[in-house]
């Protein structure tokens, strides 16, 4: 009996070796993500570009991308044939100011993911990069055209279930601007 009950023990642990995310998982996270862009700030939101895509890499993990607008603005027009100087300085500033929001909602959807992605195995990455969009006139200086944030799945878990304090995150992810 106690053989039987061994075998039906192991035989059951094998497909969950097996186990990954399915694309309903990957599916579910992009919309997600897309809702969480959106509320980022309610008075001044973030555009969408398109959706949210994500895919499971076997032996890898979970990558996740999107592109947004961090300031959608009034933009060359037959109306407003060109900007002043001001106000192309003006909206640079307001993009510089909103960048910490930005990587703290990325934070928080890496930490999200890191609990809804249960099939993901432990020891693999979830990864999120942010596109940041512009206009041809705004002037980029000190703004990334990429933010990549990837951290290991078991130990953003730590960080979203409070085994580890959130001050852990700069040694978890690995962060990449460009």
């Amino acid at each position: 009996m106690r053989t039987l009950a061994l075998a039906l023990l192991l035989a059951s642990a094998l497909p969950a070796q097996n186990a990954r995310p399915a694309r309903s998982d990957i599916a579910a996270m992009e919309k997600a993500i897309d809702q969480r862009l959106a509320r980022m700030d309610l008075e001044r939101p973030v555009e969408v570009l398109g959706l949210s895509r994500g895919l499971y890499i076997d032996g890898f993990g979970a990558v996740f991308t999107a592109e947004v607008n961090l300031l959608p603005a009034m933009g060359v027009s037959p109306f407003r044939p060109a900007l002043s100087k001001e106000d192309v300085a003006r909206v640079r500033d307001q993009k510089l100011r909103r960048l910490p929001q930005l990587r703290g909602l990325m934070q928080d959807i890496l930490l999200a993911a890191a609990q809804s992605l249960d099939r993901l195995p432990p020891g693999e990455q979830i990864v999120l990069g942010l596109l940041l969009w512009s206009h041809p006139w705004e002037d980029t200086a000190g703004l990334p055209r990429l933010i990549q944030m990837q951290g290991r799945k078991d130990a953003l878990l730590a960080v979203a279930l409070e085994r580890q304090p959130r001050s852990a995150l700069p040694q978890i992810l690995r962060v990449r601007e460009e």
